[in-house]
């Protein structure tokens, strides 16, 4: 990009997540333009052209990727297609964030780093460790608020998976494709806080896994619990996440607490403190921290491009997550089939 002039961006998916990712970009109207978005459903479609201003729409991202002059595009589409889109996208040496997880598996991953060619950069779009409470966590962290960590628990509960009195289940009533993921928990949410941790606390190494499967509406699984070990230090990380839990709320909260020799630094969620030599506390609105952690990640992208920050979740870095993630399915052995309700 030369002089002021601002990026054209191209937006493949219309789906769910775009609604958070096109506002983020509007934010950055000084930089950058959403000038085209694609998918194949004219009704997604129709509901984003009817809340946002975007020139052209196109039916497939082959067309908009022909048609279009771009600078680069954000990926938005099922991680099912993310491989596919990556690969057009990176033939026309476009820029790109997309949406995570890269691939549907680590190998894919692999394969595809392995065989991307051009000038273009590719970041993921892992937007948890960019929500403020994460950030000012990780400055605490820095700051010494905790001392030499010893422990570290993460709990992310939800009653989402729980039928309702005319049985439903809200968490897919919210997002219908968790019907048919094959990987569900882990790859789908569980990943957001694998790289969360990583970011926080440094690398991991999966010790131990064991998924589970609630309910016959899904073919996957929703409860994990995962024992993680720091690598530098053997600090033991240990994760439970359960989307089926009786008096939880439907929309599962992040409870972190990490246990220093100076202090314990807790997020509980939307409640940030700190126990022990300093004592802190600071509270964040929630629906200010969900739009703004995408406002953040895009921020960071167009950050990167200009040169102004080190890509934070750059492929070399998000392939460690995809990792762990990997782990815990290899380890844990899930098989809904095997292991019939």
């Amino acid at each position: 990009m030369t002089g002021t002039r601002r990026r054209r961006i191209g937006i493949i998916g219309a789906g769910w997540v775009s609604a958070y990712h096109l506002p983020a970009w509007m934010r950055q109207s000084e930089r950058a333009e959403v000038v085209a978005i694609a998918d194949p459903s004219p009704n997604a479609i129709a509901a984003r052209l009817t809340a946002f201003d975007v020139a052209r729409h196109y039916a497939s991202a082959q067309a908009m990727l022909d048609a279009e002059q771009l600078d680069a595009v954000d990926i938005c589409a099922p991680r099912e297609f993310h491989v596919e889109l990556v690969r057009l996208a990176a033939a026309k040496d476009l820029d790109i964030i997309c949406q995570k997880p890269l691939a549907p598996s680590y190998a894919e991953a692999v394969e595809l780093l392995a065989g991307l060619s051009g000038a273009g950069r590719l970041m993921i779009h892992e937007n948890w460790r960019f929500r403020a409470y994460y950030r000012r966590l990780k400055a605490w962290l820095d700051e010494g608020l905790a001392g030499q960590i010893r422990q570290v628990q993460f709990e992310f509960l939800s009653s989402g998976m729980i039928a309702d009195a005319e049985g439903n289940r809200p968490a897919l009533v919210r997002q219908p494709f968790f019907r048919t993921q094959e990987r569900l928990l882990v790859m789908e949410v569980m990943i957001h806080h694998l790289d969360t941790l990583r970011y926080l606390l440094g690398e991991m190494e999966v010790v131990s896994a064991r998924l589970e499967r609630s309910n016959r509406d899904i073919v996957a699984e929703d409860v994990a619990s995962v024992v993680l070990r720091q690598l530098s230090d053997g600090v033991l990380v240990i994760v439970n996440a359960n989307l089926a839990v009786h008096g939880a709320p439907p929309a599962p909260r992040d409870h972190l607490r990490i246990f220093g020799t100076r202090g314990t630094l807790e997020l509980s969620g939307n409640l940030l403190s700190a126990e022990g030599a300093q004592q802190c506390r600071e509270s964040f609105d929630s629906d200010e921290i969900y739009q703004g952690a995408y406002n953040a990640t895009i921020a960071h992208f167009l950050d990167s491009l200009d040169g102004k920050a080190a890509m934070e979740t750059s492929p070399d870095d998000n392939i460690k997550t995809l990792a762990l993630v990997e782990d815990i399915y290899r380890l844990s052995r899930f098989d809904p089939e095997r292991n019939p309700l």
